[in-house]
């Protein structure tokens, strides 16, 4: 099972590579605006996970910078995902409202739709 896993996840990094939108071109200042509208907010993921990628690409398409973080692989970021999130699943916004305010977001179209209402407003 491991083996088909792992060929399936190299097959969705190729095809999301060869198949990968393009950046949204928008004005500097209103980039620089949103990039600080999403400062705190970062996204916990497994590289090849399909709903990581429909999320990330999502991300590209519409020039949303946030910090990405493996789960996976990164011991650290596994760590807070199972404490502070309550379960290792991806994909898993994070959002910093303030330092005692911290909201985990799982499921990647819920993810989407909420980047959506901060596109729109």
């Amino acid at each position: 099972m491991k083996i088909i896993r792992w060929v399936l996840g190299r097959i969705i990094l190729i095809l999301d590579f060869a198949t990968r939108p393009k950046k949204m071109n928008r004005d500097v200042d209103e980039q620089k605006k949103l990039d600080a509208l999403l400062k705190n907010h970062s996204m916990y993921q497994f590289h090849t996970c399909p709903f990581c990628v429909k999320v990330r690409r999502y991300l590209r398409k519409n020039s949303l910078n946030i910090e990405i973080r493996d789960a996976r692989n990164d011991l650290k970021f596994r760590k807070e995902l199972r404490e502070f999130g309550g379960k290792i699943q991806v994909p898993c916004l994070r959002i910093e409202k303030s330092q005692n305010d911290i909201e985990w977001l799982y499921e990647s179209d819920d993810i989407i739709s909420y980047f959506d209402k901060i596109l729109q407003s």
